[in-house]
Formats: C-alpha cells, structure tokens, sequence
C-alpha cells in the first residue's frame, strides 16, 4: 500500500475530513476522473496546471465548482470527441476564480487559506489533526531525504562539489532536521513543515536553473512549450506562464532525480 493508499484507509475508517489544501491535487484529479466517466491518468501537463492553479491562490473549491461545470457544459452540448485532458477545464476554472476574487472584494482572506492559496494556521487542526497519518508524512520525510542524497551523489560524480552539489547537501541536512522535529513534537504543526518543505523545493530549483548546462535548460523549455502550444491561445498570459514555468522545474528535477517534497504531492 502506497502512502496516497494508506492516508485513504485511515480515511475511511472515520468520518470524512474537511477538504483542505492538502487535498488539493487528489480531489481535483477524483473529480476529473469521476466526471469523465472513466479512468484516465493525469499528464504532466495536467499536474503542472494544477500546480498553477494551486500557486495563483485559485480555492480547492473554486477549481472543483469550475470542473463540475465545463462537464455540465460538455453534457448538455455532446461532442464527437471526448475530454482527455484537465486543460478542458482550464477555462471555467479560471472563470469561476475571477468571479470569487470578485466577490471578495473588501472581505477577509476565506476561512482556512490565506491570499496566496496557502494553508492557514488552524485549518489542518479543524480537520481533526494532521492532513495525513504521522507515521506517512514521517516516512515521506525519510524518502525524500534518501532521495536528494542520491541525487547529490550522483551530481557529485557527474560534476564534482558545485553549488547544486551543496544545494542538495544542505536540503537533505534540513530535511533531516525537519524530520527530527516533526517525530519528537506532541503536536506537529503540518502548515510550518509545508512552509518550510516548500522553501526548500524553492532553493533546490533555483540551484537546477543556475547549475545546470543552458543548453539543457533551453531544451527542457522548448519541451515545455511544445507540450503547451496548442492550448496557449486559450490560456491566460499568467496561467500560461507559471503553468510553463511549472513544466521546465519537474523536467529539471526529474533529470537531477530530484523529488517533490511537499506534503501535496503525497
């Protein structure tokens, strides 16, 4: 069972938590494949738009509300060809987060998530403790950790002691350090070990950017302008920029055998 797995059985077994923002990726991918009719993996190009979404500050419920009517749409209008990618979506999505951030205009930040899309103190403690079981987040933080010494070792061996070399060295050390705190604290604060897990992801892509050949950056960009070009026209100029900018980082960490570290992606 695999820690996505073992965070549903637990689940399961009482009753559903509230969604939050550490559901975020899993319930805009259930929702997807629940209206669609029929299994069909996200692309990375999938992943990456919701990352987009996720850093534009667009609520889990806005872009579930905004999926649940580009399929009502599709419904009442059948087409020859099926949907096969979130980029449907993209549309009714951002749609529906112009008309919230309308709507908020002079309100306070909603209850749970601050303006950029983060989670606020208190909305994982509503949910009954934890996003995840402890002992799954504890394992994700070992993994993660074994994980940049690999790609530190194998950087080392490619080119030497540089400065991504010592980017992952330092990541994987306060890694360790984040892990040590999470397993002896009585009540783990899951929004500052996010908080600090997503500054570390920060630094380490910084580190890929500036470390590696330009000539592989320029590639893996063109790659990723390639996958976007036949949805471009049809993106916001913003959406389309971070949803790119998105693309080229896990192009970079997957060539590093770099992991994601943050408690979304579990």
């Amino acid at each position: 069972m695999n820690r996505r797995e073992a965070a549903r059985a637990e689940e399961s077994s009482t009753a559903r938590a509230p969604l939050n923002y550490f559901n975020y990726f899993t319930e805009i991918e259930d929702t997807f494949i629940r209206r669609r009719g029929r299994h069909l993996l996200l692309s990375p190009m999938d992943w990456a738009l919701i990352e987009s979404w996720k850093e534009m500050g667009v609520p889990l419920h806005v872009a579930l509300r905004g999926i649940e009517r580009a399929f009502d749409s599709y419904e009442a209008r059948p087409r020859h060809r099926s949907v096969k990618s979130l980029m449907y979506c993209q549309e009714e999505v951002e749609a529906q987060f112009a008309e919230w951030l309308e709507s908020r205009r002079g309100a306070s930040s909603p209850s749970g998530v601050d303006e950029g899309g983060a989670v606020e103190k208190g909305s994982v403690e509503s949910a009954g403790g934890l996003p995840f079981p402890r002992a799954v987040i504890a394992a994700h933080l070992a993994e993660c950790r074994d994980a940049l010494m690999r790609a530190q070792e194998k950087r080392n061996e490619l080119a030497g002691v540089d400065a991504l070399s010592e980017t992952l060295a330092r990541a994987s050390s306060r890694l360790e350090e984040l892990a040590a705190d999470f397993d002896a604290a009585a009540r783990p604060d899951a929004e500052k070990l996010e908080r600090s897990l997503t500054d570390l992801e920060a630094l380490i892509d910084r580190a890929l950017r500036e470390s590696l050949p330009a000539e592989v950056v320029e590639e893996k960009r063109a790659e990723a302008e390639e996958q976007l070009r036949p949805y471009r026209a049809r993106m916001e100029r913003a959406t389309y920029e971070q949803t790119l900018d998105n693309l080229l980082a896990k192009a970079l960490r997957e060539r590093a055998g770099v992991p994601r570290l943050s408690l979304f992606y579990l």
